[in-house]
């Protein structure tokens, strides 16, 4: 085992703007039984993490390190581990919201929340995927079941999760409508999409009928509405966890069926991730690259709300 006692990691003492981040020296963690150490090699950002450096969110006051995303190498394992030995490429999904912590160095968490990381893709693609790939697959496969020949709608189809979404519903042989500005509609093409809507000049309410799955990744007023585009028994998954009661009442009253959810670490979820990023039907689009001191940079990127895919963090 390395003799390394501390790591570099991002931290934040107080909420704010992307100002408020900065590199720190900590404690490196140790893996507890059923544990495994992880170098950090990539880390992905979402909005989630600019989102909680400004509010707090789920992680009330800080200091906290942010990061959910993780591709790395194995350093060290518990006791107990027999799905990883040190050396072994991984990557994975902190445990969300409280496991936070991969914008890091070093990050420990249970094995069970990696995968073996795909051998065709490097860490930095790796680690743009888990957190998006996984909020992707539990809405599409685990609470959808999306199946070949349905159609389905994605909102903000070129976004971290709405692109991975898409590639993921035509990998299970859906048809795929998704929603962005006009100037992102060739890469929504380019990733497998059917159709596509200018949300800022069309009301997809009239552009899209019989639909049978939508993935709301917008919340507000965007749930209730996608209820109208649904067939009988159609479902709408938000990945806004909290909202007006307003949804569930519309899709009761339509016949449809309403969906709020968040996302859970999975091994069995990363494993099928892996399995499709290998067959070469999943890659994430990457917008930026930023070394791990630089990650207020990041932030300040994300907070434009205009990338098109996944800002990641490299480590080492």
């Amino acid at each position: 085992m390395s003799t390394v006692k501390t790591m570099r990691a991002i931290s934040q003492d107080v909420l704010g703007g992307p100002e408020v981040l900065k590199e720190v020296e900590l404690p490196r963690p140790e893996p507890r039984t059923n544990d495994v150490l992880v170098r950090v090699r990539a880390a992905g950002v979402n909005p989630t993490d600019w989102k909680h450096r400004a509010t707090g969110g789920f992680l009330g006051e800080p200091p906290f390190v942010l990061g959910w995303d993780v591709s790395g190498v194995v350093e060290a394992v518990g006791i107990g581990v027999a799905r990883f030995k040190p050396g072994d490429e991984v990557f994975g999904m902190l445990s969300y919201p409280f496991g936070h912590g991969s914008h890091a160095e070093y990050v420990t968490g249970p094995a069970r929340w990696f995968a073996h990381k795909p051998a065709s893709v490097d860490h930095t693609q790796a680690g743009a995927l888990p957190l998006v790939s996984l909020t992707a697959w539990q809405a599409l496969v685990e609470y959808a079941d999306v199946q070949a020949g349905q159609r389905v709608l994605v909102h903000a189809a070129a976004g971290g999760v709405g692109h991975v979404a898409v590639q993921i519903a035509k990998a299970r042989g859906a048809y795929v409508i998704g929603t962005a500005s006009a100037g992102k509609h060739e890469f929504l093409r380019g990733i497998g999409a059917d159709e596509t809507v200018d949300y800022r000049e069309t009301d997809f309410t009239e552009a899209v009928k019989d639909v049978d799955v939508v993935l709301d990744t917008i919340g507000g007023d965007t749930s209730t509405r996608s209820l109208r585009v649904l067939r009988p028994g159609g479902i709408v998954v938000s990945i806004l966890p909290v909202g007006s009661d307003d949804f569930h009442e519309e899709a009761a009253r339509l016949g449809v069926r309403s969906l709020r959810m968040l996302v859970d670490a999975s091994h069995s979820g990363m494993t099928a991730i892996a399995k499709l990023v290998e067959e070469g039907k999943l890659r994430p689009t990457i917008a930026g690259t930023f070394p791990l001191a630089d990650a207020a940079e990041a932030h300040r990127l994300g907070d434009t709300g205009r990338t098109t895919g996944k800002l990641v963090l490299t480590v080492g």
